[in-house]
């Protein structure tokens, strides 16, 4: 028991503060965000990750399946949401775009959302879409099967050195 309080209590605390405070995670005195998280970003300057059904400091799915009348209410509420913002029909708007990850802080969408975005972000930081699709281009992680996925984190910063 005492052994397990020391690890638990002492030194898995200590370790972590440790990581904490390793060079590579502060940028200008301000913490970084990770990549392993989708942070989200206010504005149209910004790729949008997936909807979430839960906030960052409290990660979780929303329990609500296919067959269930709220989420297709639900899903359907962010088609038309994500056509308006990205001036598209609904028919246009991929199902990641619409439906969240278990966990409802993945960073990854797909290419498909990403190229739906292109027109917006371009237009919000004064680039051209060329070099808006190169950046979406060059941060597309392939997968062994399947299409590849684009980390919005990722591409979110690469647009922040951008514009």
């Amino acid at each position: 028991m005492l052994v397990l309080t020391a690890i638990t209590g002492v030194l898995y605390p200590a370790a972590v503060w440790g990581v904490s405070r390793l060079p590579g995670l502060h940028a200008n005195a301000e913490a970084v965000d990770t990549t392993l998280v989708a942070v989200p970003r206010e504005g149209d300057r910004w790729f949008v990750p997936r909807p979430s059904a839960a906030t960052l400091p409290a990660s979780g799915g929303s329990n609500k399946g296919e067959r269930n009348t709220d989420y297709d209410a639900v899903v359907a509420e962010r088609r038309t949401e994500v056509a308006r913002r990205e001036g598209v029909t609904e028919d246009r708007v991929p199902q990641d775009a619409v439906t969240a990850s278990a966990s409802g802080l993945d960073p990854l969408i797909s290419t498909a959302y990403a190229d739906l975005q292109v027109p917006r972000v371009a237009r919000a930081n004064g680039l051209g879409e060329d070099r808006v699709r190169e950046l979406v281009a060059e941060h597309a992680e392939g997968r062994w099967s399947g299409a590849p996925d684009v980390n919005v984190t990722a591409l979110n910063r690469a647009i922040d050195t951008e514009g």
